[in-house]
């Protein structure tokens, strides 16, 4: 039982992290591009961590050397799936986008997606143990808050109205929960989802770490720039890390 609160509290929070639009874009387009680019590094680190100090290692435990490679696979190429064939985009620059409506929906529905898989991810962290499950909902809630902040900016430049960009936002993050609760149904029945899901996981945070944030991370050759983002990558794994040590 303590799974399912912990789980159901924690996509819960993931999802109202949607709602950050009513206090981050009032503060301007300049100081938003200043904050995304540390936060952005800052996940890209958690994510890393996680994958590699939590959930590789815990799939090593209990799964098979071709079950766990197959599955991280899966999770790299279906992230890449979700990002070339929906149009779900990392983009965390607010004007990087086509601005028109039609892609504001594109936008969402991707977002959608994501925060599915996001919320199964969670749930399957919690099923193999609490400190694991804190450990990826802190590296999604990391990566959710530069994404979010971007996707309503983005929905703005697309055309629609705040209200209407923060409703549509607010509805592509409670899907997490739905994700969160077909996982903790089917594990039920089928405890061993949990060695395909966890590399799964990895796989995806790998490729969102690497094929989205750190190319994002590039476009400033700032030597300070590039100095400081190292400098939030390494406190992103450290986090992770600390939670491995100390959870």
């Amino acid at each position: 039982m303590s799974v399912w609160i912990y789980t159901i509290i924690s996509v819960t929070i993931v999802s109202l992290l949607s709602l950050l639009g009513l206090i981050a874009f009032p503060f301007g387009e300049d100081k938003i591009k200043k904050f995304l680019i540390w936060a952005v590094a800052f996940a890209g680190g958690t994510l890393l961590g996680d994958a590699f100090f939590h959930l590789i290692p815990e799939a090593y435990k209990n799964g098979q050397g071709s079950y766990i490679a197959f599955s991280l696979l899966g999770g790299i190429l279906a992230f890449f799936v979700l990002e070339k064939f929906i149009h779900w985009h990392h983009c965390h620059d607010i004007s990087c986008h086509e601005h028109n409506e039609t892609f504001s929906y594109v936008i969402m529905f991707g977002d959608a997606a994501h925060n599915f898989i996001d919320g199964m991810i969670i749930a399957a962290s919690y099923a193999v143990s609490i400190p694991i499950g804190i450990a990826t909902t802190m590296a999604v809630i990391f990566h959710e808050i530069p994404h979010e902040v971007g996707d309503f900016a983005s929905m703005l430049y697309g055309g629609f109205s705040k209200v209407k960009a923060l409703w549509y936002n607010f509805l592509a993050g409670i899907v997490a929960i739905f994700g969160a609760v077909l996982v903790l149904m089917i594990n039920a029945d089928m405890a061993d989802i949990n060695k395909y899901l966890i590399p799964f996981a990895a796989g995806g945070f790998i490729y969102v770490a690497s094929a989205d944030i750190i190319p994002e991370l590039h476009k400033s050759t700032k030597i300070s720039h590039s100095f400081l983002q190292l400098l939030c990558i390494i406190a992103g794994m450290g986090i992770m890390y600390g939670l491995l040590v100390f959870g």
